[in-house]
């Protein structure tokens, strides 16, 4: 079983480097491809059963035993966050390879893209596997360098002037958190997280609560917290449709899970807490005041992901087990379901020639079945019951309620708001783009003329709503509709069923998470899974350790 840990890097960086050795066959490319994501997401959900069952699985490289050598861990939370990750991976490949199929290399170069998109994705596995510090920073690195070239792919001026912001961006990121790891390493000796887990405590509490401000300051702007997502809003909508699909659902939320990680492992009794729930109510906040005042709908999306990454910060602030199994359950709807928004908004730009409301109109008439692919998940990030965002919602808020401290209780209403303005923006968008009148192609929307006082009245009401909204910075002219392939269809559709498959098996899932939660909530489990004697200490070179480690937690946690 130790075995399977590193195939989840192995095959996709083999995939990239196959795909490579062909760039002029496209067709082999695609099928490498398909082949390493389906694999991943075996291997994924296998995984998950594994662990869930026999507990932590731990490979030691090259044999030698942590702290001194690289730990590879796979637990509860890492298992789910491996399996989310690579169906959403595989869906958006299924989207871009139906684009691709439509539109040849014009936004998605055949050579680069799909060996890239797989380096992206070793990078985003990598990360949530790493047991260490400096594994977890290579595992951000790999995927932010393939995330520069995706980002930029097309060379248009727009997306090079958000590639640069991006760019730069990330860089201050990794130079922040490779300066915490030095400050760390300084002042503990090892950057293991299992035997940091026993020297932080050990340190001056000023000490500690610098270096935890020093990973958190890090991990915020690669999970766009407020106010360190300014750079978000204006680096996502610009890509290609796929690419903006998987940044969204997945790069924030690698920030999001470095959190949990430093906030369990690293700092258990962190005093930065109620930090925390202040952060949070402000990206929560922040976001959405940003999204209803967007005209665009990509924008729009953006900033509901930066303000939805608040409900996150909320559930690990609660640092308690319940508040991490609800902030678990959340991640992973929020990466399906965000995911699922943007490829239908990819659908709408193709069908209607942009992502402005102010050029669209009468899609429901022209493409009633990308109504209802965009209106399934707009309802789950709304928050409406049943649907799985109602349920991620109700567990952070009985956390809170139980916590019953005044931030908690702000934390609810403010919360509650939220959910409240996120379904009003959606709704108004989807209302908008298509249930009103079609714009004229090529003209001014505002122009048409109404013949009715009833349409008269409505009109001016349009004219009101789109004064007060902005639209993109660099919004492009309507461009003329495009042929959507089935195979566009087809993937946006299963991500719409895979996120209603979230609230059918909302109860099996949520008690995984509890049970990863309470994992998470007693880091001294962590030190005896990697280490083994909880000392610390480690063994010291090749043949010190077993090479392998599993740890029958199942049996004895549960």
């Amino acid at each position: 079983m130790i075995q399977l840990v590193p195939l989840a890097v192995l095959i996709p960086l083999a995939g990239a480097a196959f795909a490579l050795a062909v760039p002029g066959h496209r067709r082999l490319q695609q099928g490498i491809t398909l082949f390493a994501l389906s694999a991943v997401v075996l291997l994924s959900g296998a995984l998950m059963f594994l662990v869930d069952a026999h507990g932590t699985l731990v490979m030691e490289v090259g044999g030698w035993a942590a702290p001194f050598g690289i730990a590879l861990v796979v637990d509860r939370v890492s298992a789910l966050m491996l399996t989310v990750s690579s169906i959403v991976l595989l869906g958006v490949f299924l989207f871009s390879l139906g684009q691709g199929l439509a539109d040849g290399d014009e936004d998605t170069p055949v050579s680069i893209y799909y060996p890239t998109y797989l380096v992206l994705g070793a990078g985003v596995f990598n990360a949530f596997i790493a047991g260490d510090l400096f594994n977890l920073y290579v595992g951000f690195e790999i995927l932010l360098v393939a995330s520069y070239v995706l980002i930029t792919l097309g060379g248009t001026a727009q997306r090079i002037r958000a590639g640069v912001t991006y760019v730069i961006v990330s860089l201050v990121s990794s130079v922040l958190f490779l300066a915490a790891i030095g400050l760390i390493y300084g002042a503990t000796g090892t950057v293991n997280m299992a035997q940091l887990t026993v020297r932080i405590a050990e340190l001056p509490s000023e000490v500690q609560l610098l270096l935890n401000l020093a990973l958190l300051i890090a991990f915020g702007i690669k999970a766009a917290v407020f106010p360190l997502a300014f750079w978000l809003p204006d680096s996502y909508p610009t890509a290609p449709a796929p690419v903006t699909a998987v940044f969204a659902g997945l790069l924030t939320k690698v920030g999001v899970y470095a959190i949990i990680r430093t906030q369990t492992k690293l700092f258990p009794d962190s005093s930065v807490d109620r930090l925390l729930l202040i952060i949070a109510g402000l990206t929560l906040l922040v976001g959405i005041l940003g999204a209803v005042s967007q005209l665009d709908i990509k924008r729009l999306l953006s900033f509901t992901l930066i303000s939805h990454i608040g409900y996150m910060i909320f559930g690990i602030g609660m640092a308690n087990a319940a508040g991490f199994a609800a902030t678990i359950y959340y991640i992973a709807h929020h990466i399906i379901v965000q995911t699922t928004l943007f490829l239908a908004v990819g659908l709408v730009e193709r069908q209607g020639g942009t992502t402005s409301i102010s050029g669209l109109g009468g899609l429901m008439r022209t493409a009633p079945f990308i109504a209802i692919l965009f209106f399934i998940p707009m309802l789950n990030l709304g928050g409406i019951p049943p649907f799985s965002g109602f349920i991620g919602k109700l567990g952070l808020f009985t956390v809170a309620a139980d916590v019953a401290s005044p931030e908690a209780y702000w934390l609810i209403g403010i919360g509650a708001l939220v959910s409240l303005l996120t379904l009003y923006a959606l709704a108004r968008a989807w209302v908008l783009a298509f249930w009103r009148a079609p714009a004229q192609q090529g003209s001014d929307p505002k122009s048409a003329k109404p013949t009715t006082t009833e349409a008269v009245m409505l009109r001016e009401r349009e004219q009101a709503l789109f004064e007060r909204l902005q639209d993109a910075p660099d919004a492009q002219p309507q461009a003329e509709q495009k042929e959507i392939p089935k195979l566009m269809f087809v993937a946006t559709t299963g991500m719409v069923a895979i996120s209603v498959t979230l609230t059918i098996f909302a109860g099996p899932l949520y008690a995984y998470a509890t049970r990863a939660g309470e994992t998470l909530a007693e880091p001294g489990i962590v030190v005896e899974q990697v280490l083994g004697d909880g000392s610390g200490a480690g063994s010291g070179g090749p043949g010190g350790g077993s090479g392998q480690t599993t740890l029958e937690e199942g049996e004895s946690h549960e």
